[in-house]
């Protein structure tokens, strides 16, 4: 009998963790963070405690309680697990994969707490964008997707009457135990080059890592598997069809078909629908609240280059372009702007790294010793991880330091996020210069309260701020700055028709009774999953 199980993904957006059992087989689909319900309890200076392991994830609703599945290391004697034994959603499961639709972190961040043997499938540059990420990111429990750093349990030195629950977790000492690297099994990729497995080996702190080469895929068990590329904001997103004993379970991911690689998701709906696929668990994103109100517009990422081109000719001083953190297509957008307009794209070390980790896998990714568009900002860190130190070093023609950049303001398009206009005072912007927002719009008050502040950072330095929300909305005439990574409702509709399942699963959204009335008189029937629910599929 086939069973899926929604620890993530039901009536909200992200989280994805999808449990399919079929036989003996066992498996998840995604096994992400769920940042709304973190957003519940936490926020930037209130977080889990990393020295009480899997206690406030368990306690707060992050993880299921799930026996058999999580690192022993941060729950060293099974106390922790045991304490939930008696919550309806317990249970012992042992899984055999995490099939990883792509990089962002709503789908892949709490693989992180699995055990460092559970093997991880995916695309090979989901996971070399994955290792990108957490390589340039800072050490977190909440983001040791690829590898792991093992952790301790340490007493305090409070002599020999010590209490109970005096002891905390801690990374193990770095000089006597190494990092840890998960079991990867890649779907397009048999054979990576020396660099590829130089980058994959390599660990960007003082730790060494204990490597392990990414594998070709075979299949899970008795299972077969069938992955998808598809267009969606961070490269390398990918779905997945499995072969169950009720036939083809088909898992969508994220996706959209309003990018530059639009066809991929078109080729998906066509393969897909030949699968004749007894269930399709399918995102909704974009679902809207209101049934009955006209749908908002969908921009193309061509339509996003047109806008931006229009707003970088129209500056006369300096551009700072805003958009999502791994969204490499609006990145390269920005380079093809600033090129036609006569300057050169700043970017980060981070978002160097990224693309040197890609350009392992694809020559269409600049090179960025020999591109003349490409050059790096040199902030003023006086402790650089090693990573960055090897940016610097590679790069050192490539670094433009932010006196330069003040200098020669007209020169340059400075990709900057509200996390890094701190570096303002030193650059310090002159008049004419231009903000570009190019990202989401706010989902939740606390994105809310950062569009406020970053405005207040334009007023401060008379910098115009163009496709920013202003009260919630992006004013009519600056819209078109930012194409969504994923298909609009009515796409989404058409997407489910056109491949057709026996059943449709909405996840991914906030309003999964948008589906009920879209596919009404199909022959598609819909069923809504819940948080924590079992539901079960017979012939």
């Amino acid at each position: 009998m086939l069973s899926l199980t929604f620890y993530g993904g039901a009536n909200g957006i992200g989280g994805n963790k999808i449990l399919l059992e079929d036989g003996d087989s066992r498996l998840f689909l995604d096994f992400g963070t769920d940042f709304a319900q973190r957003y519940h309890y936490f926020e930037e200076y209130l977080n889990p405690r990393p020295g009480l392991g899997l206690l406030d994830f368990l306690e707060m609703g992050l993880l299921p309680p799930l026996e058999g599945i999580y690192r022993r290391d941060l729950d060293p004697d099974g106390s922790i697990l045991a304490s939930y034994t008696s919550s309806p959603l317990y249970r012992e499961v042992d899984v055999e994969g995490v099939l990883l639709s792509h990089a962002h972190l709503d789908h892949s961040g709490y693989i992180s707490f699995l055990k460092g043997d559970i093997p991880i499938y995916s695309s090979a540059m989901t996971a070399f964008v994955a290792k990108a990420v957490q390589d340039s990111g800072k050490g977190d429990m909440e983001k040791e997707v690829c590898y792991l750093t093992p952790r301790e349990h340490v007493f305090p030195k409070l002599g020999k009457d010590k209490q109970d629950g005096e002891g905390a977790l801690r990374a193990a000492n770095s000089k006597k135990v190494n990092a840890r690297q998960r079991p990867f099994y890649l779907f397009d990729c048999n054979e990576l080059t020396p660099g590829a497995r130089r980058f994959w080996a390599d660990t960007p702190g003082a730790r060494d890592l204990d490597s392990r080469s990414p594998t070709p895929v075979e299949g899970i068990g008795p299972l077969r598997l069938r992955n998808f590329p598809l267009d969606h904001s961070v490269p390398g997103a990918c779905a997945y069809a499995v072969e169950t004993s009720l036939g083809w379970v088909v898992y969508t991911g994220d996706l959209r078909w309003h990018g530059r690689q639009g066809q991929l998701t078109r080729d998906f709906v066509q393969s897909a629908s030949q699968l004749r696929p007894a269930v399709l668990i399918g995102e909704g994103t974009n679902a809207p609240q209101d049934a009955d109100a006209p749908p908002g517009p969908c921009f193309t990422e061509e339509a996003v280059f047109a806008k931006a081109l229009e707003a970088v000719r129209g500056t006369r001083g300096l551009v700072i372009a805003d958009f999502g953190a791994r969204n490499v297509e609006r990145l390269l957008t920005f380079r093809e702007t600033a090129g036609l307009t006569g300057r050169r794209l700043v970017i980060l070390a981070r978002d160097a790294y990224l693309l040197e980790a890609m350009g392992y896998l694809t020559p269409s990714i600049p090179n960025i010793a020999q591109d003349p568009l490409l050059a790096i900002y040199h902030d003023s860190k006086s402790n650089l991880d090693r990573w960055e130190r090897g940016i610097r070093e590679r790069h050192r023609a490539k670094l433009v330091t932010p006196q330069q950049i003040h200098q020669m303001q007209g020169d340059y398009v400075l990709c900057f996020s509200f996390f890094d206009i701190n570096e303002l005072p030193q650059v310090r912007p002159k008049e004419g210069s231009a903000y570009i927002y190019s990202s989401s719009e706010a989902h939740n008050e606390e994105q809310e309260m950062d569009v406020r502040r970053l405005q207040n950072w334009l007023r401060h330095f008379d910098i115009r701020g163009i496709g920013l929300p202003v009260k919630g909305e992006i004013p009519v005439e600056e819209r078109g700055l930012h194409a969504s990574g994923h298909a609009s409702a009515a796409e989404l509709v058409e997407l489910i028709r056109g491949i057709h399942p026996r059943v449709f699963v909405p996840v991914h959204t906030e309003n999964a009774d948008y589906f009920v009335s879209g596919l009404a008189g199909s022959g598609i029937q819909v069923r809504v999953p819940q948080w924590g629910e079992r539901m079960e599929f017979r012939q």
